[in-house]
């Protein structure tokens, strides 16, 4: 149960010993959720996930089959996590050197950000608000506000409004009629269409 009173489902499959999962969040079955890790309001967590202890997901996250939170990963609000994205926490792993969690490398996914299918995210790095990683992309460094990325490393292809449609040449969104401005850090919405 939610600690504001509304039950989150837990399905009788899956294993959640997480006291700490928003109301409204659904954990569907062979989803594991750890001791520790905090999952926010409105979240659907598929079969397969695994969400470590010390991951923390904002509300309204889709994580869907068999993708794999670690310790030190944050994902902010509406974010999407595609089929069997994988994250990791840990640049040079050793089964006979274990290290402590001061020696994991946090990892953070800003709101609005999508992960496609079976991508690949380094720990260390930020994944911008509203950015897209195409399916099988391997992320390697920091990517920017709005960016679409692709390819093993993963490069900037293209930008992408916040409602996912990619931006023309004079950063306009042909979906949304959503115009832009690319400054530092990567492109900034200025208006809405009509």
């Amino acid at each position: 149960m939610s600690r504001t009173g509304t039950p989150a489902f837990v399905h009788e499959r899956a294993l959640c010993e997480s006291d700490s999962v928003g109301a409204g969040t659904r954990i569907w079955p062979f989803a594991q959720v750890m001791a520790g890790a905090r999952i926010g309001a409105d979240c659907n967590i598929c079969g397969g996930a695994f969400v470590e202890a010390g991951a923390r997901i904002g509300d309204r996250v889709t994580v869907k089959n068999n993708v794999l939170l670690w310790d030190g990963v944050e994902v902010e609000d509406d974010v999407f996590l595609g089929p069997s994205a994988v994250f990791t926490n840990d640049l040079d792993p050793r089964a006979a050197y274990k290290k402590e969690r001061s020696g994991f490398l946090p990892t953070h996914v800003a709101r609005g950000a999508t992960i496609g299918a079976n991508a690949t995210i380094v720990c260390g790095v930020r994944v911008g608000e509203f950015s897209f990683v195409a399916a099988g992309a391997v992320v390697v460094s920091d990517i920017e506000r709005h960016a679409l990325v692709a390819g093993n490393p993963a490069r900037r292809i293209a930008w992408v409004c916040a409602c996912g449609g990619r931006l023309d040449g004079g950063l306009s969104c042909p979906r949304c009629g959503t115009r832009h401005i690319e400054q530092r850090g990567g492109v900034f919405a200025v208006d809405r269409g009509a």
